[in-house]
């Protein structure tokens, strides 16, 4: 094969990868997110648009280690030695069946593995090319095993995490007082650990890995203990004063404000009444200052109809509930409500850092063979020393693709956990997604392409078993159709990839 050769598999394989990356984006967001939104914390249009950040951060900074393990440790790349371009191809089948599943099983609100998806599909593909030899089961094992440590570990984690939390604050006879004493140093705590595996663990070409420790330690409690200060949640919480979150900056000059009088219910009466008045009018208008009916009814033009379409994502409600998953919900003890308030903004500090670790993981499943392809088709041969770099702009091409994929097809798994495996709470919510921020960051930087979904759910379920009511806290049928997903993912990507790869290399062709 010569270098630029088979450029049309190049282009497929761009293609597919955006597709991919698309699928991780649309399905993986509600792992970061869900929780924060199903307690409440956040609306699914600021969610979506911080997961925007956060995602692409950590993917451009920290998705080159786990895509080396996905494109070189999965299948014996020696035995396409003398057929470069077949490798090629095997990368490209590998992205149609990943993506295919991946597309599918959002469509219809399933949270699958990503990871499984691909490492199905490039073992499908090695099969059908060179049979069972092919695939290094050595490789497949460790992920394999990754993905059963993963959700224990998550687990493990948050309960600890959770119930330490329930001990000193959730429980305690005044414990609003006692979170405001403690929660600026669950601020400190929480981004030294996350800041430690970004600086420490993360992109060695930011080079700041050389930064001391104890510079490190001064920042993180400077900071957390400055800006989230105990007068600003004291002022907002038992002061009750109608007080924006960036007066925490500079809390101490804002001046004593008093709270906004409530709607009394003659009041309220009042404003009915005189709404109905003004429906009864002549003119045909509602209100004063409001659109004419006949306004309303004028067609879209074609840049709005666009515009919605684009942010349909951002528009939709997932917090909607059955009958039976308030009953679940009514299984689980409720803590005191400014208490909970209190571990608002730790979970969606906390959510960030999961977000962030689920784009330096998981874009590694798009890359990582789009990777392969462009090595091959550049320089006409396998890298057989699996030594070769990330291109850059491979990386900035995965985190795009992530980021347009979250934008606009995210809420439909989002929907589908949400609170609809057991009750989340600001405070459950911060548990697990710290405890699943670590376990991902960790796997993340060992190489181990492990599961964002398989984390995020273990943890989900510790905090659901340890809410009060045990067994009865958690929705079992929505954990079976989600482990039943997983248990389709690897075969069904694998099929795809492997029958697509058969075909081609089976038909006839010139010699």
């Amino acid at each position: 094969m010569i270098a630029g050769d088979y450029t049309f598999l190049f282009a497929l394989g761009i293609i597919f990868a955006f597709l991919d990356s698309y699928g991780i984006g649309a399905n993986d967001v509600s792992n970061s997110f869900g929780a924060a939104v199903g307690s409440g914390s956040l609306n699914l249009k600021q969610a979506v648009l911080i997961a925007l950040v956060c995602e692409f951060l950590g993917a451009f900074l920290m998705g080159s280690s786990t895509a080396d393990t996905i494109k070189g440790g999965l299948i014996d790349v020696n035995l396409f030695k003398e057929q470069p371009e077949l490798l090629m191809l095997a990368m490209v089948c590998s992205l149609v069946g990943s993506s295919t599943w991946v597309l599918f099983a959002s469509s219809r609100g399933l949270p699958v593995s990503t990871t499984h998806a691909i490492v199905g599909a490039i073992t499908g593909a090695g099969i059908a090319g060179f049979g069972f030899n092919t695939v290094k089961w050595s490789g497949v094992g460790t992920i394999v095993l990754s993905w059963v440590i993963s959700p224990l570990a998550a687990g493990v984690v948050t309960t600890l995490i959770f119930l330490v939390t329930r001990f000193l604050i959730l429980k305690h006879q005044d414990s609003l007082k006692r979170g405001l004493t403690l929660l600026p140093y669950y601020f400190a705590i929480t981004i030294f650990i996350n800041v430690f595996y970004i600086i420490f663990k993360g992109s060695p070409g930011l080079g700041l890995s050389k930064l001391p420790l104890g510079a490190i330690l001064g920042i993180t409690f400077g900071v957390a203990l400055v800006v989230f200060l105990k007068v600003y949640l004291r002022r907002t919480l038992e002061g009750e004063e109608p007080l924006r979150w960036y007066h925490a900056f500079y809390i101490r000059m804002v001046a004593t404000r008093t709270k906004t009088p409530e709607i009394t219910e003659e009041l309220a009466e009042g404003k009915a009444a005189q709404f109905a008045q003004n429906d009864d009018r002549s003119d045909g208008t509602i209100g004063d200052g409001l659109m004419d009916l006949d306004d309303a009814e004028k067609p879209m033009s074609m840049f709005q109809k666009l515009k919605n379409k684009a942010f349909k994502g951002l528009n939709q409600d997932i917090t909607k509930n059955t009958e039976a998953m308030d009953t679940i919900h009514d299984n689980s003890t409720r803590y005191e409500p400014k208490t909970e308030q209190l571990f608002c903004t730790l979970q969606v500090l906390t959510a960030c850092f999961a977000s962030f670790a689920h784009g330096s993981n998981d874009v590694a499943n798009a890359i990582g063979p789009l990777t392969t392809i462009y090595y091959v088709w550049k320089n006409g041969m396998v890298d057989l020393e699996g030594t070769s770099t990330i291109p850059i702009w491979i990386l900035l091409f995965g985190a795009i693709s992530l980021d347009i994929g979250l934008l606009t097809y995210g809420y439909k798994v989002m929907a589908t956990l949400g609170n609809n495996i057991c009750y989340i709470s600001p405070s459950r919510g911060f548990s697990l997604s710290l405890g699943t921020s670590l376990t991902v960051l960790t796997c993340s930087k060992l190489g181990m392409p492990v599961s964002t979904t398989h984390c995020i759910t273990g943890a989900t379920t510790a905090v659901g078993l340890c809410s009060g009511g045990g067994r009865k806290s958690i929705n079992w049928k929505v954990l079976g159709l989600i482990a039943s997903s997983w248990l389709l993912t690897l075969p069904a990507a694998g099929l795809v990839s492997g029958l697509i790869f058969a075909v081609i290399i089976n038909s006839p062709h010139k010699m």
